[in-house]
């Protein structure tokens, strides 16, 4: 409100301010009448909107979530092939560092799966990555280059096909757009290119669904999936990176 009314500036606001004001402008664009019922309306009408704005966003990702744990199995298996031993749909205690495909994805690249005792203590818990450590899944063809470490991130095979599934439709992820149905989630919210935001968010849940967690938290210490998600979004918008990241929209897009 006191930027719209010329109180202060976009330079006066703190790092996360800017971000929260972003994301309101944001809104605006899919709601143009927000802003006047925001200014008009009562405390207890502000608060309504604020929970139907959460509840919305909480149903859509959980919605998200219970798809692609059951998606995501057809995903990982071989083409013409099955996945040894086999990986149950609706229950996750044999996917994370416990099953030798999802271990494999969900690795960090900075090790080696093909280590036995990496295996080990991964699937023990002995070795718990933190969510800074990017998983081999993030990268095209799951090949990792040190000596380059943005030659094929963000664009694996896997991170695409689900962005598919969320964002066109499951039919998709197998070139049949024409399946389709219905209004896909991407035009139903106005999207006309694939964004950072929207990168960072599919990543996280084809991480969440490779794992063992049964439940998708915030506060969950295991997958970090909160951490995770702020760490893809702060390198993507790290202008320092703007012409690596200005190269992996083109081409995405």
């Amino acid at each position: 409100m006191h930027l719209e009314l010329e109180r202060i500036t976009e330079a006066d606001l703190s790092p996360s301010e800017l971000k929260e004001h972003q994301i309101y402008l944001q809104l605006l664009a899919l709601s143009p009448a927000l802003e006047e019922r925001l200014c008009t309306g009562s405390d207890q009408e502000i608060y309504y909107v604020a929970d139907m704005i959460t509840r919305g966003a909480s149903s859509a990702r959980s919605d998200d979530t219970k798809s692609l744990k059951s998606a995501l199995i057809d995903m990982i298996t071989p083409k013409n092939g099955v996945l040894t031993p086999p990986i149950q749909r609706n229950v996750k205690t044999d996917r994370g560092f416990h099953h030798p495909r999802t271990g494999e994805l969900l690795c960090p690249v900075n090790l080696n799966w093909g280590d036995p005792k990496i295996q080990r203590e991964l699937s023990s818990g002995q070795l718990v990555p933190s969510g800074d450590l990017w998983p081999l899944f993030l990268y095209s063809g799951h090949s990792w280059n040190p000596e380059n470490p943005w030659t094929g991130l963000f664009r694996g095979r896997l991170l695409v096909s689900a962005y598919k599934h969320v964002f066109t439709s499951p039919s998709s992820v197998d070139g049949n757009e024409s399946r389709a149905t219905r209004s896909c989630n991407a035009r139903i919210h106005g999207m006309k290119t694939v964004t950072i935001p929207s990168i960072a968010y599919i990543a996280t849940q084809v991480r969440f669904a490779l794992s063992s967690s049964p439940t998708f938290s915030r506060t969950d210490t295991v997958t970090d999936s909160e951490y995770f998600y702020n760490l893809v979004i702060e390198l993507l918008e790290d202008p320092e990176e703007r012409v690596e990241v200005d190269d992996l929209l083109k081409w995405w897009n």
